[in-house]
């Protein structure tokens, strides 16, 4: 019947090839398959167009650091040698300080042992000029002008008196003369007289008198007699100055003696 019967429209009927639209139909199948991978590819198509820009950052990044490290490894190696280099001259610096040390020893060593007869020389010497003025006296306090230019008369006469010898007893004087100094001018100390005796006991009898009487003066002028010494040999009897100055405080006695030995004298001793 025409009224009632239900037409069914298929592909052929449609004008559609067979299966291209039916899920259910094979070639459907394939074809929703194809199309989600393309889908796919399509996404993983726009993630690839993006890995070649990341890997040339982390290319460019790893080329930085390599360099990097290469200048690092530059700098490593320079500082390596110059260490070296360091290193070398320090050890050459050590050898020459110790050679500088065993030559400065050496000196010193030399040094000392020439100090030594240099000192031995000058005592040498210096034993030998105060045995050439075994025999002088150096005498201070006389009066500028009193010898008239005579004084080895002068002294001749004075002295026998001034410390208290035998009347008649005649001194014999080799030399005497004022020292070198420029003359004092008025109101200055006067020149002392170095005196030349031609014996030894002569001026060790004038010493020893002199020191008995302790004071000496002549027309009102204090009169001193000391041994005629070294300046070497001065200073090293100046150096008993406080120590005499307390002796005589305390009224010991005391002597003085060549070269330059102080002897106390207690009890008579």
């Amino acid at each position: 019947m025409r009224g009632g019967k239900k037409t069914h429209k298929t592909n052929a009927d449609s004008g559609l090839p067979k299966g291209k639209d039916d899920p259910s139909s094979p070639c459907s199948a394939n074809s929703y398959s194809l199309q989600r991978d393309h889908k796919e590819e399509d996404e993983n198509g726009t993630q690839n167009v993006e890995t070649p820009v990341d890997l040339k950052h982390i290319l460019t990044t790893l080329n930085s650091v390599v360099e990097s490290l290469k200048a690092l490894t530059n700098a490593v190696e320079e500082m390596r040698a110059e260490n070296r280099d360091f290193q070398h001259r320090l050890n050459e610096g050590e050898q020459r300080i110790g050679i500088l040390e065993e030559e400065l020893e050496k000196e010193k060593k030399h040094n000392a042992a020439l100090d030594s007869k240099i000192t031995a020389l000058a005592q040498r010497l210096d034993d030998q000029e105060n045995g050439a003025r075994r025999n002088h006296l150096r005498i201070l306090g006389f009066p500028e002008q009193r010898e008239k230019g005579k004084p080895i008369q002068f002294l001749q006469e004075v002295l026998p008196k001034l410390v208290g010898l035998a009347d008649g007893t005649q001194l014999e004087v080799e030399r005497a003369h004022r020292t070198l100094t420029p003359r004092p001018k008025a109101g200055q100390r006067p020149r002392p007289f170095i005196v030349k005796f031609l014996r030894f006991q002569d001026k060790e009898t004038i010493i020893r008198k002199a020191r008995e009487r302790e004071a000496l003066e002549w027309e009102g002028n204090k009169i001193l007699i000391f041994p005629d010494l070294s300046k070497e040999l001065q200073e090293k009897r100046r150096r008993f100055l406080d120590v005499k100055k307390q002796l005589r405080e305390k009224e010991v006695k005391y002597g003085l003696f060549y070269p330059a030995t102080l002897k106390i004298f207690l009890g008579g001793k």
